[in-house]
């Protein structure tokens, strides 16, 4: 990534999170209802497996609607760092045990031997910070999750990728970096972007 490219994204990223920020919290929580909502209407999503969602910080969109209406087969899980810089998840229902990983971000308290690879999902909800009509998508710039699910890059899903954002947050084209990883879609309060049938 260019210098400008690098400086370009850190720029966007500031607008838009305050962006999100902006939102009243009645906004917010309707828009985690509508969330919900579309993301269990998605012609992927599971029906039982193990699929992951995200502690919601610094305003993002919330996650909690959708997990409480998952189906009785699905298993909700919350990302784990990792010492290499990669995800694993755990399991987790409201009221078990949360530490605070290095970025402030609660996570499930288990031990390492507890904790799923992400190969083992039927899918993944990430956050984002941006995105675009294609689907192409704007994180934190950590780099977390493209190296956790790097090996989607060499097969196909599952487990199936989803970002989840305000509709605030989109933008008109995003510039993508060699090592993204694709999201099979993107979800907001009033928005599914079935990001494979985007033509290319």
């Amino acid at each position: 990534m260019t210098v400008d490219l690098a400086a370009e994204r850190r720029q966007l990223r500031s607008v838009l999170r305050d962006r999100r920020r902006a939102l009243p919290a009645a906004t917010r929580i309707a828009a985690a209802e509508q969330l919900a909502t579309r993301l269990l209407a998605m012609p992927f999503a599971p029906t039982h497996g193990y699929v992951a969602g995200y502690w919601a910080m610094d305003a993002e969109i919330a996650l909690h609607a959708w997990q409480l209406k998952l189906p009785r087969d699905c298993v909700y899980c919350l990302p784990v760092l990792g010492d290499d810089e990669r995800l694993r998840f755990a399991p987790w229902r409201p009221g078990d045990a949360l530490v605070s990983n290095r970025f402030g971000i609660p996570e499930p308290d288990v031990s390492p031997s507890s904790l799923l690879e992400p190969s083992h999902l039927a899918m993944a909800v990430m956050p984002l910070v941006g995105f675009d009509a294609a689907g192409q998508r704007l994180g934190m710039g950590g780099g977390w999750y493209d190296r956790t699910f790097a090996f989607r890059q060499e097969r196909p899903a599952p487990p199936y990728l989803v970002g989840a954002a305000f509709d605030v947050q989109q933008v008109d084209a995003l510039t993508g970096a060699a090592w993204d990883v694709a999201v099979d879609a993107v979800c907001t309060e009033t928005t599914f972007i079935d990001c494979r049938k985007v033509p290319a």
